[in-house]
């Protein structure tokens, strides 16, 4: 069929995939040395990559000015929070729309995917007047309802692919054994879904820290704002940046999502199907 390719194709993939990396990788490059800049080097016509005299006041600024650390604590607790809960949601609902498929199934899919082409403008005024009534607005839980209702269309749509990836005769054969739907679910479904719940908690989780327009709109209380709020108060009024602040908050913006990723990851790859059907 398809021979192994040749030392030409090989060198082109690696040329590609190393290109890739780069454009991938170029902006935190220039986030690092843009951190380490001082404000003299910030303003140069000619601007280089390595700082000619590396200073760390750009992060003393960051957390002096603006209380980075307590934003940072607010992002983390509703991002960790978004996430447990929209896994906690999409599990068994993503398991009704793949195996008991009806019209009405494929429908309510249809609609929570078509939800989504809806901008942000034009909900965040009946949003903050529902959570206004309910007694939710300027609150955590609030922002957290918001992320929640937002990332489960997608998780959804992503989780129901993993479950029709599960083949049936599992769930038969626990079946016969006399296993209950719920010890099913329990012991074999849930399980192998192991790779599509990491990769819709990070999806939840990313999406909650670095979400900004809801948490500017909704949040009014100072202690309460996120990160990314937090963030935005280095640009003035009139679009002016203070470049070595926020690239330093910026920066250190990034970290959690980094270890939270390189935590989780590993996770991406168990739950494999291998030796899961005896021949």
């Amino acid at each position: 069929m398809f021979g192994r390719p040749s030392r030409t194709g090989r060198a082109l993939q690696y040329l590609a995939l190393a290109g890739y990396l780069i454009f991938l990788g170029f902006p935190l490059v220039w986030l690092l040395s843009t951190a380490f800049k001082p404000p003299r080097e910030l303003v140069q016509l000619h601007p280089s990559l390595i700082p000619s005299n590396p200073t760390v006041q750009n992060f003393v600024q960051a957390f002096t000015e603006q209380d980075l650390g307590r934003a940072a604590l607010n992002s983390l607790q509703v991002s960790l929070a978004s996430a447990v809960l929209t896994v906690l949601v999409a599990m068994p609902a993503s398991y009704a729309l793949a195996r008991f498929r009806s019209k009405l199934g494929t429908a309510a899919l249809g609609w929570v995917l078509l939800s989504q082409l809806f901008p942000f403008v034009l909900l965040i005024i009946p949003i903050f007047l529902i959570l206004r009534q309910v007694g939710l607005a300027n609150t955590h839980a609030g922002l957290v309802l918001i992320y929640v209702v937002w990332a489960l269309p997608f998780a959804l749509w992503m989780l129901q692919g993993f479950v029709r990836n599960i083949p049936r005769e599992l769930e038969e054969a626990a079946s016969v054994d006399g296993a209950s739907r719920l010890q099913v679910l329990r012991r074999v479904v849930f399980p192998l879904l192991a790779p599509g719940l990491v990769a819709t908690a990070l999806f939840s989780f990313i999406s909650a820290w670095n979400e900004f327009f809801f948490a500017l709109v909704l949040v009014k209380t100072p202690e309460l704002a996120t990160l990314p709020v937090a963030l935005a108060r280095f640009v003035g009024i009139e679009g002016t940046a203070r470049l070595g602040p926020l690239a330093a908050g910026s920066l250190l913006a990034t970290l959690p999502s980094l270890i939270f990723f390189a935590f989780m990851q590993r996770r991406l790859s168990s739950g494999s199907l291998a030796g899961a059907v005896k021949g």
